[in-house]
């Protein structure tokens, strides 16, 4: 069972949004080399706000994806595409994945 998530609010900056959205999709590559990322998902809440939920089998795997490749470009990022991250770590109650 799942037991852990992330979801991550990223304020674009002003003129930025297809950037940020670029930037979103094309993370998608990075996290395919996650393993213990078992579903990620790039998201769209408004015309400027965007956004990652993604889910993981306990908190190493968790950790990991937060200091790997995602992480790094969310920090190289964060005054450049969007205002600072908001990260809230979740757990997960119940789930329902193919598997």
């Amino acid at each position: 069972m799942l037991t852990k998530a992330l979801l991550v609010r990223l304020e674009a900056l002003p003129g930025r949004e297809a950037e940020l959205a670029d930037f979103l999709a094309g993370a998608r590559s990075i996290v395919m080399e996650e393993p213990s990322t078992v579903a990620w998902f790039a998201i769209r809440f408004g015309p400027s706000t965007f956004g990652v939920y993604d889910v993981f089998p306990d908190d190493g795997a968790r950790d990991a994806h937060l200091a790997g490749g995602v992480g790094r470009a969310l920090g190289t990022n964060t005054g450049v595409l969007f205002s600072e991250p908001k990260i809230e770590k979740i757990d997960v109650l119940a789930d329902k994945v193919p598997g």
